[in-house]
């Protein structure tokens, strides 16, 4: 398969939601498709463009997306595209530039390649497993932090306890991006302990990992892709030295709010 292309691709459908996308000004075609869950138009014209192309390049591969997650006929094959058409879309509707698309092939329940593709930042994004990590053609290099306390994390201009000893950085709405953020030693924790979704997280796994991040469920565990229900227990993305006193740390957190909504 021509991997340029796959990135000509994506290019292609981060051009297409940039034209729905002003900086600072809020989308008009934007509804709920469930309490709290905000789709835009442009989801939905990405969504499409992306199944008809990429369906070209590797017809035998499945397909996951967030926007047809209720079309199962393609999931559990061997090869499949999982896929986020625009993961952030709150920032994306709010005209703020911290979304992107998100496109991971997997292979076996692993993701072999992946990109993002973030225009409003102008990044792109791009791993192959085993051989390639860069953003806007520079190598990365992820967070080398082996100490928990004091790490860096994206939260925002938020106030946190005393007794929570990290450092909040700029938070974009894309977790994909958040990721991202690890591996290219902008960010030393992305944590997440809620029910997830495999599309959100698939191309930033591949792209952090092969940096030098750990990547794994809010719980230590391997992450797998292309299950039949696409969802995971949360995300923890690490430096390799913080890992082990992150998993520690979740699960120290899971026990004390255990029962609680």
């Amino acid at each position: 398969m021509d991997f340029d292309k796959i990135v000509a691709i994506a290019r292609e459908a981060g051009d297409l939601a940039m034209r729905q996308w002003q900086a600072g000004k809020s989308a008009e075609k934007t509804w709920e498709k469930s309490p709290g869950q905000i789709v835009s138009e442009a989801d939905i014209a990405v969504d499409r463009f992306l199944r008809e192309r990429l369906a070209a390049q590797l017809p035998e591969a499945g397909w996951l997306s967030e926007e047809t997650a209720e079309d199962q006929s393609l999931s559990g094959r061997d090869m499949a595209w999982v896929v986020d058409p625009i993961d952030g879309t709150k920032d994306f509707v709010k005209g703020e530039t911290g979304w992107a698309v998100s496109i991971a092939l997997v292979q076996n329940g692993a993701p072999i390649f992946g990109i993002l593709e973030a225009p409003a930042m102008e990044e792109t994004w791009i791993a192959k497993a085993g051989s390639h990590t860069e953003v806007n053609g520079r190598g990365l290099k992820a967070s080398t932090r082996d100490r928990y306390d004091g790490s860096r994390i994206p939260l925002g201009d938020v106030d946190l306890p005393k007794e929570i000893k990290l450092a909040p950085v700029t938070k974009p709405n894309s977790i994909a991006l958040r990721l991202a953020m690890v591996a290219d030693d902008r960010a030393d924790l992305v944590v997440s302990t809620r029910w997830g979704s495999e599309w959100d997280i698939a191309a930033a796994h591949v792209i952090a990992e092969e940096a030098g991040a750990m990547v794994t469920d809010a719980h230590g565990k391997k992450l797998r892709y292309n299950g039949t229900h696409g969802q995971a227990f949360g995300v923890l993305c690490t430096s390799e030295g913080i890992h082990d006193a992150a998993v520690a740390r979740v699960a120290k957190f899971l026990s004390e709010n255990e029962g609680q909504s």
